[in-house]
């Protein structure tokens, strides 16, 4: 809705507001020019703190969520479906300060993926990021994949001897 009147840097702002980021403090600081790159802060408050006084793992997950994905949104417009398929992340140090994300790809990485998903229809993509406390310590790493698919991929169905209902194919979907 927001598309039309500001910038991107302006709509990605937004998710400042999104409940489950204000309640856990989590803020978007910054996109660069190109849409390639947005760095996230959570500072560490008795809103996002855990049992024992530090960064509760779902806020540093939180904060970390929607951003590969958004990029790619941005980029590849709307002839392709852009959705988070699966996330992981591994708990290095425990977050005792504001901790800060950064979520980049880079523009040759974003024109491979779009020649290569115009190609073959769709695929997975894998994107890793870094959560640093203030003194540049790492935190948590983040782990997400990201599928994309053109919006007029035809999925292939099969039929099988013990189902001769028509399925879909889910190597192919």
């Amino acid at each position: 809705m927001f598309k039309k009147w500001f910038s991107k840097q302006t709509n990605a702002k937004f998710i400042n507001i999104y409940p489950p980021y204000l309640g856990a403090g989590i803020k978007l600081k910054s996109v660069n020019e190109e849409f390639t790159k947005i760095v996230v802060e959570m500072p560490l408050t008795r809103l996002n703190k855990n049992y024992v006084g530090t960064h509760f793992g779902g806020s540093l997950y939180a904060m970390c969520d929607p951003f590969f994905m958004l990029i790619l949104i941005e980029h590849l417009g709307n002839d392709y479906i852009v959705w988070d398929s699966a996330a992981k992340i591994e708990f290095k140090k425990p977050g005792k300060d504001t901790v800060t994300g950064v979520f980049e790809i880079p523009l040759i990485k974003i024109k491979e993926i779009k020649d290569e998903v115009d190609e073959i229809g769709k695929n997975n993509y894998v994107f890793y990021a870094q959560v640093k406390g203030e003194g540049g310590e790492i935190v948590a790493e983040v782990e997400k994949t990201v599928y994309v698919r053109k919006k007029d991929f035809v999925f292939h169905k099969i039929e099988t001897k013990s189902n001769p209902e028509l399925i879909f194919d889910r190597e192919n979907s």
